[in-house]
């Protein structure tokens, strides 16, 4: 009986040992590291940049910036919660060259990254033109930054670009790739900056901060006007970003120096 009982507690210990042990995960086949990754950045950047358009297409003038603030900020926090697990949710050309500089993914998928942005920019532009009313759609130039005239503070417009740019990269990098102050709330985090900057810095550049939000519309309106601020502006404070988190602010496996 005593034999009995002990191949019994045996038998017992190894099924419970048997069903503790989780399922061995299976390793990411080729479609989900290099094609999935891509479709979900495409995706994820034509939905945004269509929302968005169509907030200051449709804007209403009582709302002033409120709305267009409003519609980003919480577009980016929707599609950050929503694609994270797939691409990692940047959406941005300047939040991927900031997040490859600091270790957050790997070279070879940096320029398909940019081309699936600037793509779903152009796909997000032409979705609002077809979708809103030709009168509004010439009024607001397509959504394209049409705030810049030649008799504006040129300088001040770039200059609140790479701010802001670096403000809300700063935050994604912190939250996101930054092991010492990863957050779940980074989709929150990123969707109240862009909402502040927004109200901060509407009417003093139209607060881009992103050269894919800007290149759709600029394609489908055929409207260039300083166009290249855009351009110049995020990825620059993207960049600067990316360094005061590899020098200064990045935990031990992110900082170059002073480790």
């Amino acid at each position: 009986m005593a034999g009995e009982k002990m191949e019994m507690g045996e038998v017992e210990a190894s099924l419970m040992s048997s069903e503790s042990k989780p399922p061995a995960a299976r390793p990411p086949n080729k479609f989900e590291r290099l094609f999935q990754p891509c479709l979900a950045e495409l995706v994820g950047t034509t939905f945004f940049v269509f929302i968005g358009c169509v907030s200051v297409i449709e804007n209403v003038e009582s709302a002033g910036r409120l709305q267009p603030a409003l519609v980003h900020g919480l577009a980016v926090a929707v599609m950050v919660a929503c694609m994270a697990e797939i691409s990692g949710s940047h959406f941005n050309p300047p939040f991927t060259l900031a997040i490859y500089l600091c270790g957050g993914m790997e070279l070879n998928m940096v320029v398909p990254y940019l081309a699936s942005q600037l793509v779903g920019g152009v796909l997000g532009a032409a979705m609002a033109k077809g979708m809103t009313s030709r009168e509004n759609f010439a009024k607001a130039h397509g959504a394209a930054f049409a705030l810049l005239q030649p008799d504006s503070n040129i300088g001040g417009a770039v200059f609140g670009e790479v701010a802001m740019t670096c403000l809300v990269t700063m935050v994604v990098l912190l939250g996101a790739v930054n092991t010492k102050t990863r957050s779940p709330l980074v989709p929150f985090m990123v969707g109240c900056t862009v909402i502040i900057n927004i109200l901060a810095g509407g009417d003093v550049s139209g607060t881009c901060l992103n050269p894919a939000r800007a290149f759709g519309p600029a394609i489908v309106s055929n409207y260039w006007v300083y166009h290249w601020v855009y351009w110049v502006g995020p990825i620059a404070g993207g960049l600067i970003a990316a360094a005061l988190v590899r020098v200064l602010l990045g935990d031990r496996k992110i900082r170059l120096i002073l480790k």
